[in-house]
C-alpha cells in the first residue's frame, strides 16, 4: 500500500514538473510577444531600441512573479488536493 502511494507521488511529481516547465515557457512566450506587439503599436518608429528591450524586461519581471505563483497553485497544489480527496472518498466512504 505505502509503496504504491509513494510511487504515485514520485511519478506525479515528475509529470507535474514537466507540465509546469512546459506551461511556464509557453505562457512566458505569449506574454513576451504581447509586450513586443504593445511596444510596436505604441511606437512604430522605434522597432528595435534599448528602450524597447527595457520595456519588455520590466514587463516580463512583473509577469514572472505572478505567473510562478499561479502555476504552482494550479499545477502542483490543486491536483494534489484532488488526488487526496479522491483517495479518501473511494477508500473511506
Amino acid at each position: 500500500m505505502m509503496f504504491g502511494l509513494l510511487r504515485l507521488a514520485v511519478v506525479g511529481l515528475v509529470v507535474l514538473s514537466v507540465v509546469f516547465v512546459a506551461l511556464r515557457l509557453y505562457l512566458r512566450s505569449l506574454r513576451r510577444e504581447s509586450l513586443e506587439n504593445e511596444w510596436d503599436a505604441a511606437r512604430p518608429d522605434e522597432p528595435d531600441s534599448r528602450a524597447r528591450e527595457e520595456f519588455i524586461h520590466r514587463g516580463m519581471a512583473e509577469y514572472d512573479a505572478r505567473l510562478k505563483r499561479r502555476l504552482i497553485w494550479s499545477v502542483y497544489v490543486a491536483p494534489a488536493v484532488l488526488v487526496v480527496v479522491v483517495l479518501l472518498v473511494t477508500n473511506f466512504m
